[in-house]
C-alpha cells in the first residue's frame, strides 16, 4: 500500500544530464599512488533519476523524462523495472556520461569526477526542449509536482529550466527546482515553487559569502522578497543541517547522527523527501523532519535508495527542529 495515499498525484522527474555512477570504496585515498579499492558499485545516477528512485523506495509513483544513450540504456531500464519508475525518456545515439565517485572509507569523504554530458549542435538542442515541453503536456495535470534538478548538458541555454517552470505552471502543475549557476538565476525568474540550493549555490546566487546560518536566512530571505519569488527556499548545508524558509518561517533541521558510507545523492535523497510532503501537505515543521529523515537514510547507503519507509518515518521523529526566526 502506498504510504500516503492512494490517489495521488505523480512527480515527474526531469533529468537533462543523467549518468551512470562508478563508485569506488577506498580505505586512505592516497593522490598521486596505486590505491586499491574494496569494493566497487554502478549505479544509475543523475538528480532527476536519485529523486525519483528515493520516491518510489518511499511508494510514491514517478515518471522520469530527459534523455539517455542507448549505448547503456539497459542499466537505467533496469532500475526503472525494478522501482515501478515510467520511463518516458529520450533516446539519443551513443552513451549516457559515466561519472566516478571515489569514497574513503576511512574518513567518509567523496571526491567526485563528473563528465559533462553529451554535446548537440544548437538545433538539435532546440528541438529537444520543445520535445520535452510537449511531453509534460501528457505527464502533468493539476496537482502535480515537477523536479527540475541538476546540471544542464553542454551548450543547452541557461533558460531551459525557465523555459519548462513556465509551461509546466500553465498546466497548473507546481515544480522544485534545484540547480545552480545560471541555470538557476534564470530558473528564479519563472517562479518555481520551491527552490533547494545548497549554501555555496545560494551564495554564487546572491554574489556574496554566508558564513553562518543567520547570513543564509537573510539571503533565502532576500530571495523570497524578490517579484517572482519561490513560495519556500530549502538550502542543505551538509553536516550543519538545512534550513526551510518561507515568508512566515525559517526552521533548521539538525543532523541525525547515522552511519556514513556515501554522501552521493544525499541532496537529491532530501528533494524526494521535500516532494513527499508537499504531497502529503505536511506543515512545514514536518516537511523538515520527513526531508532530513530521507537524506539521513540515505547516507548510510551505496546509490540512490532508501531504507524501509517504517526506518524512514524512524528517523524523522529523531529530527531536531530550531527557530532561526
Amino acid at each position: 500500500m502506498n504510504p500516503l495515499h492512494d490517489n495521488q498525484p505523480r512527480v515527474v522527474a526531469v533529468a537533462l544530464n543523467p549518468a551512470l555512477d562508478h563508485t569506488l570504496e577506498v580505505d586512505h585515498l592516497r593522490v598521486g599512488e596505486v590505491n586499491r579499492a574494496l569494493r566497487m558499485q554502478v549505479d544509475v545516477g543523475g538528480k532527476g533519476i536519485n529523486v525519483a528512485s528515493c520516491l518510489a523506495d518511499f511508494g510514491i509513483t514517478s515518471v522520469v523524462t530527459g534523455q539517455i544513450g542507448r549505448d547503456n540504456a539497459g542499466q537505467f531500464e533496469t532500475l526503472f523495472h525494478a522501482k515501478g519508475i515510467d520511463n518516458r525518456c529520450f533516446y539519443l545515439d551513443g552513451l549516457t556520461r559515466i561519472n566516478t565517485k571515489v569514497v574513503d572509507a576511512s574518513t567518509g569523504d567523496t571526491t567526485d569526477i563528473n563528465m559533462p554530458g553529451p554535446t548537440l549542435e544548437p538545433e538539435a538542442i532546440e528541438t529537444l526542449i520543445v520535445r520535452l515541453l510537449a511531453r509534460m503536456d501528457g505527464l502533468v495535470s493539476p496537482g502535480s509536482w515537477v523536479v527540475a534538478s541538476g546540471s544542464l548538458p553542454p551548450q543547452w541555454p541557461a533558460d531551459t529550466y525557465a523555459r519548462l517552470i513556465t509551461h509546466v505552471h500553465s498546466l497548473g502543475a507546481r515544480v522544485l527546482l534545484d540547480a545552480s549557476g545560471a541555470a538557476l538565476a534564470a530558473g528564479l525568474n519563472a517562479a518555481p515553487d520551491i527552490i533547494k540550493p545548497n549554501r555555496a549555490e545560494l551564495a554564487e546566487l546572491i554574489g556574496r559569502g554566508l558564513a553562518d546560518a543567520d547570513a543564509v536566512v537573510a539571503a533565502a530571505r532576500e530571495l523570497l522578497a524578490r517579484p517572482n519569488a519561490p513560495g519556500l527556499v530549502i538550502v542543505s548545508m551538509g553536516g550543519e543541517g538545512a534550513l526551510f524558509v518561507s515568508p512566515q518561517q525559517a526552521l533548521l533541521a539538525h543532523p541525525i547522527p547515522t552511519e556514513l558510507i556515501s554522501t552521493v545523492g544525499a541532496g537529491d535523497a532530501m528533494v524526494a523527501g521535500i516532494v513527499a510532503a508537499q504531497i502529503a501537505n505536511l506543515a512545514l515543521p514536518e516537511c523538515a523532519r520527513l526531508a532530513t529523515a530521507f537524506s539521513a537514510g540515505k547516507l548510510a547507503r551505496l546509490g540512490p535508495h532508501l531504507p524501509p519507509v517504517d526506518t524512514v518515518r524512524a528517523l524523522a521523529q529523531m529530527v531536531h527542529i530550531s527557530s532561526r526566526g
